[in-house]
């Protein structure tokens, strides 16, 4: 395995997908291809279209392949998401989209039979957040198709399947906010066996297991070597935590930015978790409890900025931070630490683009703060994927924990930590710039003054 050097990246994020090909040398991504995954608002519920992206997987490989050859095969895909499959590994249902309420209308029958937080670490989410919700709504709705399902699978593994025709789980994608996983034992909940599926789970197996192969004939139709291996893959945001688990000491937290910001905290306070403002019991891909937490803030970003440009001056800047131009949560509601509130702005007397700009950067880099404290974070914090590269979220997100911030240099952390799955090699990565609280006060009576009006809305 340390021979490999090229590492292929199935990465399926909720807005995008993409395939990237990592270099282990050098820890960076050497190419990638990209496209829209939009679910399919038709058929029986909104569903991903995973035949477009299979179609837009196999193209990427076979064209990346072309320029540089791929030694591997490695996955990473968001959470709260699984499949359903019969004996030959075709789909009895839909790949379910998350964002669809249909199990909101079997909440009272779900609520009355899932594990208790204090088991599976695992908050009661809206819509199809909580997977085990998904697979009870399928289940009931329709009996005759879910009948004829062989094998459950999380989101990851069911594209290792393709690739390699073997059925497994694993356990970063079963603890995130599931109701499937105990991490406390690293076994299956109660849920699992009240409802009778501990026999159609697949195996669970680590996440840097080689499956096997790529089959043949997607060998042939990649160009790919026939023994190309396929590792068994995990969740994306445990994908952009695992370098830091293998080369940086605790305390330590990581951001991973996406659709979703996630918070993960390594040896941190120890604190009690509240399930109520979205935190949750993440399983690294060590097989350990990792206290998170989270809101959707690559989709607040996208609705709050509409796609302009994010043209600021440092004027700009110091006129949010004098005026305490403040937007306060939450823009989408129903989930992270203030699920409950109306997003509102304060002090917008001749605001401008550029210090709308800032300001939204600063809410999110507040929220985020919010979420770190909700898991007892401590020592430095690493933002991965987009933030990253918004100074003013860095900065912010400095001021507000008052704590050392790195900037993560990688394009994207979820495929450089699903490439290192096929490496023993354990080597420091690019970090990027480090950047400690600001000094000028009015970063600090900005923190101040937006989390009074947070606690003024409760």
């Amino acid at each position: 395995m340390s021979a490999m050097r090229h590492i292929a990246v199935i990465d399926i994020g909720k807005t995008n997908a993409k395939v990237a090909l990592v270099d282990l040398a050098t820890l960076s991504e050497v190419a990638l291809r990209r496209m829209a995954n939009a679910p399919v608002r038709q058929g029986p519920y909104p569903h991903h279209d995973v035949e477009a992206l299979w179609t837009f997987i196999l193209d990427s490989l076979a064209d990346i392949n072309r320029e540089q050859r791929i030694d591997a095969i490695s996955i990473t895909t968001h959470g709260a998401t699984g499949t359903l499959v019969d004996a030959v590994g075709e789909l009895v249902l839909p790949v379910l989209d998350y964002e669809f309420d249909g199990p909101d209308r079997l909440a009272a029958d779900y609520d009355a039979i899932r594990p208790s937080f204090a088991e599976t670490g695992t908050p009661r989410l809206p819509l199809g957040l909580n997977l085990g919700a998904q697979f009870f709504w399928q289940q009931k709705s329709f009996p005759a198709a879910f009948a004829k399902a062989a094998v459950m699978l999380t989101y990851p593994q069911y594209w290792a399947l393709r690739l390699t025709g073997v059925a497994a789980n694993e356990v970063t994608s079963l603890g995130c906010h599931t109701d499937l996983w105990n991490p406390w034992t690293a076994d299956f909940s109660s849920l699992v066996d009240r409802l009778g599926w501990r026999e159609l789970i697949a195996p669970v197996r680590p996440a840097k297991d080689r499956l096997g192969p790529i089959l043949p004939a997607l060998a042939a139709r990649t160009g790919l070597a026939p023994r190309t291996p396929v590792f068994c893959g995990l969740h994306d945001s445990n994908a952009s935590l695992l370098p830091h688990l293998l080369c940086d000491a605790p305390p330590f937290s990581v951001v991973s930015t996406g659709t979703w910001v996630v918070s993960m905290a390594v040896g941190g306070k120890q604190i009690v978790l509240d399930a109520a403002r979205d935190t949750l019991v993440n399983v690294s891909a060590l097989g350990d409890p990792v206290p998170s937490a989270r809101f959707m803030g690559g989709r607040e970003f996208s609705l709050l900025t509409e796609g302009q440009p994010d043209n600021w001056t440092e004027a700009d800047v110091g006129a949010a931070l004098a005026q305490k131009t403040l937007l306060l949560p939450s823009t989408q509601q129903g989930s992270g630490p203030f699920p409950h509130h109306a997003a509102t702005w304060l002090n917008t007397e001749g605001m401008s683009n550029g210090q709308r700009f800032a300001a939204i950067s600063f809410y999110l880099a507040l929220m985020t703060a919010a979420c770190l404290d909700l898991i007892g974070a401590d020592g430095p914090t690493t933002v991965e994927g987009p933030f990253a590269r918004n100074g003013l979220f860095v900065g912010m997100l400095a001021a507000s924990t008052a704590r050392a911030v790195v900037a993560s240099e990688a394009a994207t952390g979820t495929s450089i930590g699903a490439a290192l799955l096929a490496t023993d090699r354990v080597t420091a990565h690019g970090k990027g710039e480090r950047m400690g609280p600001p000094t000028d006060p009015a970063w600090a009576d900005y923190v101040s003054a937006w989390r009074a009006a947070v606690e003024a809305q409760c």
